[in-house]
């Protein structure tokens, strides 16, 4: 196991971050700055940790174990660790149905 792993945000990850900052920061600037930092900061950790998040429970549920997740309250960020990287795959607000969004993805690209 590598001492320290590649963090890598998928085009789709990126898109759903500034997609929530865009949303929040018509409200407050400062509250979506203080949220994109956070998020980043999290994720970043997963260089040195990245089994630290849990297997994502829809998924499970479904046999798929690859996927795992943090979870920085309401924001779920879905990632795989693959060799000595990590891919973000999703940022979720995690008040929303995981299933629906994911099949909702897979029927519009």
């Amino acid at each position: 196991m590598p001492s320290k792993y590649d963090v890598f945000w998928t085009q789709t990850a990126q898109e759903d971050l500034i997609t929530i900052i865009d949303y929040i920061s018509a409200d407050s600037i400062d509250n979506a700055l203080n949220i994109f930092n956070n998020i980043k900061k999290q994720t970043s950790k997963l260089n040195k940790f990245p089994a630290r998040g849990r297997i994502v429970p829809e998924l499970k549920y479904q046999n798929i174990n690859k996927y795992r997740e943090i979870i920085i309250s309401p924001w779920r960020i879905i990632y795989k660790i693959e060799n000595d990287s990590v891919f973000v795959f999703a940022v979720f607000d995690g008040r929303r149905n995981l299933e629906d969004l994911l099949l909702q993805r897979l029927l519009i690209k």
